[in-house]
């Protein structure tokens, strides 16, 4: 029997021991309101919402964007490159705290955060207060891509549920899902303005290769943005293109 590899090993046991201190020492702070700071800036986490520094994705993804993009996209003349080029129309898919959004408010004239959980959606609006960038974001309740209808954005972003399965909860839904990678992948199209791109955060903890299958089988590429090895997984940002 072959055994498994000592890298793959050693990552299965920061995963244990990383989901153990989340349930004796973490899991209090999804019980109730706290206020956390990303990069200088308050984010509040209402209970039955993903904590974006606990689980790390969503810090990930807001730190992201306000760094260098050494893949050039976006890059306007004459400057250096940025991932939400300035003056983009921006949807954030899935926002949870609406962290992403209000990071992207930044270089964005316009975001729009859509979530399928109701107290995310009162999260994120209350994080757009807070950071005052409330005059440019507007969170809208929904699955998907319902809320937008015929909308088209310059860049999406998508930190979605990474797991395999149906959820239980509100809370459960940043985690689990059924055929929302395929139902995704299939809607993306109507949604990209000309030129338009996706920034999708994937998880070697969750369904990595299976999201990026059912974005190629709808005619899309996908190139590495950034990564983030946090030893138990390592966290991926995909640019995502039309084939062309």
């Amino acid at each position: 029997m072959t055994g498994q590899h000592p890298k793959g090993l050693r990552r299965s046991a920061w995963s244990r021991l990383r989901w153990w201190r989340f349930r004796l020492f973490q899991r209090h702070r999804h019980d109730r309101p706290v206020l956390e700071t990303v990069a200088g800036r308050p984010i509040l986490v209402l209970p039955s919402v993903l904590n974006p520094v606990l689980f790390e994705t969503g810090r990930f993804l807001a730190e992201t964007l306000v760094e260098e993009d050494p893949s050039g996209f976006g890059k306007p003349e004459g400057s250096g490159p940025v991932l939400i080029p300035p003056g983009a129309t921006v949807l954030d898919m899935g926002t949870g705290t609406g962290i992403a959004a209000v990071f992207a408010a930044d270089r964005a004239t316009r975001v729009v955060a859509v979530d399928i959980n109701p107290q995310a959606v009162r999260c994120a609006r209350i994080n757009a207060l807070l950071n005052r960038v409330d005059d440019r974001v507007q969170v809208l309740h929904g699955d998907l891509f319902a809320p937008v209808q015929d909308e088209r954005f310059d860049v999406v972003l998508f930190n979605p549920p990474y797991f395999v399965g149906e959820p239980r909860t509100d809370f459960e839904r940043a985690l689990r899902s059924g055929d929302l990678g395929e139902r995704f992948a299939a809607g993306l199209a109507g949604h990209l303005a000309p030129g338009g791109r996706l920034l999708l955060l994937l998880s070697t903890d969750g369904d990595e290769s299976g999201w990026l299958a059912a974005l190629r089988a709808n005619g899309f590429d996908h190139q590495v943005v950034a990564q983030r090895d946090l030893r138990s997984e390592v966290l991926t940002i995909h640019r995502i293109a039309r084939h062309g």
